[in-house]
């Protein structure tokens, strides 16, 4: 049974570390990960199987996932840009995979170069692979609606797109979807109109996760938004590292930190030792001290009286 109603996935060592020019150490990678797994982090996004000429950042992906094997019950996800990703993932034992398919086909085309029939084609190849590998070695597969809520490059997004290219990747056989605010446009009434329209069409149980960002402050209204309605696991980032491309100054990411404490605030367990993980953020400090970090909790502190959740 897991000790969690909400599962956070830690997603700075792939999506905060790839957005940053610095190069984290393999060594400091591998005490970040153990840090937050013995702080009780459930799942973690341990990096990226794409180029290292593309992402220097995430070159060792594969000796970390053989790193953090050997912590006993730690989720590995991984992110992978198309199917020789997705064979070198399975190949080195991760537990979930995601794929990003941006519903902005603009973005698509400069992100992976893809229009959107030749993503889904490749996301059926990726499916097929998955289909040859023995059961216990094969990882969750998931399509991550990137863009789901807007683009800096098109704008607005049809959300028919979006509930179409859903049903579509789970119809070739994706185990689930996850919705991405990628460029942090979203809102909490879009979300839960999005949210609610994919789950009419394919099933709750197909779309449990979200990925959202803080570039236009709406991160964690999108969480409450995302939690009310059902949704059970929710992405962010260490410190909110990575920031946001788009938006200098903001923070892309949700912050861990400031999210555990809203969410055991409210009677949500996460599973999480909010003192152990503000520790897990000097760690990351020490290791990137030019790298700007987030969140209000590290700075305020916990409130005075304040009982977690999970202690409880």
């Amino acid at each position: 049974m897991a000790n969690f109603d909400i599962e956070i996935s830690e997603v700075g060592p792939r999506d905060g570390l790839q957005s940053i020019k610095a190069i984290m150490p393999t060594e400091a990678k591998k005490a970040w990960i153990k840090a937050e797994f013995e702080a009780g982090v459930p799942e973690i996004e341990v990096g990226s199987f794409v180029s290292p000429k593309l992402l220097p950042q995430l070159a060792d992906t594969a000796e970390i996932v053989a790193y953090a094997r050997t912590l006993p019950g730690l989720q590995i996800a991984a992110l992978v840009p198309n199917l020789r990703g997705l064979e070198a993932a399975v190949k080195a034992g991760v537990h979930k995979v995601g794929i990003p398919f941006s519903q902005s086909e603009t973005h698509s085309i400069k992100n992976v170069k893809k229009t959107h029939p030749e993503m889904l084609a490749e996301i059926q190849r990726c499916v097929e692979f998955l289909q040859t590998v023995p059961a216990e070695q094969r990882p969750r597969f998931e399509v991550g609606l990137s863009t789901a809520f807007g683009c800096t490059i098109e704008g607005n997004v049809d959300e028919d797109v979006v509930v179409s290219n859903a049903e579509k990747v789970l119809e070739i056989g994706a185990d689930e979807v996850g919705l991405s605010d990628t460029t942090g446009f979203a809102n909490p009434v879009q979300l839960k109109r999005i949210t609610q329209r994919i789950w009419d069409s394919c099933g709750k149980d197909k779309l449990m996760g979200v990925h959202l960002h803080n570039t236009r402050g709406q991160g964690l209204a999108n969480v409450l938004a995302a939690v009310e309605m059902g949704i059970t696991t929710v992405d962010a980032s260490l410190g909110g590292i990575g920031g946001c491309p788009w938006a200098p100054g903001a923070s892309g990411n949700i912050v861990t930190e400031d999210l555990v404490w809203m969410l055991e605030a409210m009677g949500l367990k996460t599973g999480i030792d909010i003192d152990k993980l503000l520790a897990v953020r000097e760690l990351v400090k020490e290791a990137l001290p030019d790298e700007p970090m987030y969140g209000f909790i590290p700075d305020a502190g916990v409130p005075k009286g304040f009982v977690p959740a999970s202690a409880v």
